[in-house]
């Protein structure tokens, strides 16, 4: 099915990511080459590359045929795999597979241009789970225009299921018969009996490995009928060396 880029750009940005069957609150220039550096290590050549995806007038992926040769090779130069998100409670730590290689590039993308600083913790349900990834404010949907406009393959396998502490992906519920992912929102899953009924349904391509009590806090605040925690957690992202 064909759809204007207006249209989806809506339903990204003004519908939000579920994890599980039911809708969370919402409120060109030509490609660039990366300048080759004398005796770089590969940490400076990504990070020379990742400046200059920083520069881009248009979406860094323009089209979602483009997205899985881009997220494989940015994957491949960009190996890193521990992310701290850093939130007003304490640091949640989060290790990434690489065994979801597409959902670890993107994540690993979104980290490293900033995406999610400033975002939220916008939909807390009690005793299930913690998601991130969006917010109420003007720049979030910039950044994602900024970015680009695509769903990432479903990566979901029994290596992963969703237990106590797994970081797995968001899914927009409209016209996703193939259950692929937001490349935006992700979620923890807050209780010991975990939350099985979504394995196969949603990408886990992470898991906390430090911070549980943290997330364990956030879950206890009040929120409003969609969820939304009354008390604003605003977030931030960075790699962990």
């Amino acid at each position: 099915m064909r759809i204007s880029v207006i249209l989806v750009l809506f339903v990204l940005v003004l519908t939000g990511a579920s994890c599980e069957d039911k809708k969370s609150k919402q409120k060109t220039t030509e490609p660039q080459t990366v300048e080759k550096v004398a005796d770089s290590t590969p940490e400076q050549k990504a990070k020379a590359e990742n400046e200059k995806l920083k520069k881009k007038a248009g979406s860094i992926i323009e089209s979602q045929a483009e997205l899985i040769p881009f997220l494989t090779e940015y994957g491949k130069k960009n190996p890193e795999t521990r992310v701290r998100i850093k939130t007003k409670f304490g640091n949640i730590e989060i290790q990434l597979y690489r065994d979801t290689p597409l959902h670890r590039a993107n994540f690993i993308l979104l980290v490293k241009q900033g995406y999610f600083d400033d975002t939220m913790i916008h939909r807390n349900a009690l005793d299930f789970v913690v998601q991130g990834g969006n917010s109420d404010g003007y720049e979030t949907p910039k950044k994602r225009q900024r970015i680009g406009n695509y769903l990432i393959p479903n990566e979901a396998s029994s290596n992963h299921t969703h237990v106590r502490g797994a970081f797995s992906a968001a899914k927009y519920l409209e016209q996703n018969i193939s259950d692929a992912s937001s490349p935006f929102e992700w979620f923890i899953v807050v209780p010991e009996r975990g939350a099985h009924h979504l394995d196969g349904e949603h990408t886990v391509f992470g898991r906390v490995i430090k911070g549980m009590d943290v997330v364990d806090e956030i879950n206890k605040l009040k929120t409003d009928d969609n969820e939304w925690p009354i008390e604003n957690v605003y977030l931030e992202a960075e790699l962990i060396k």
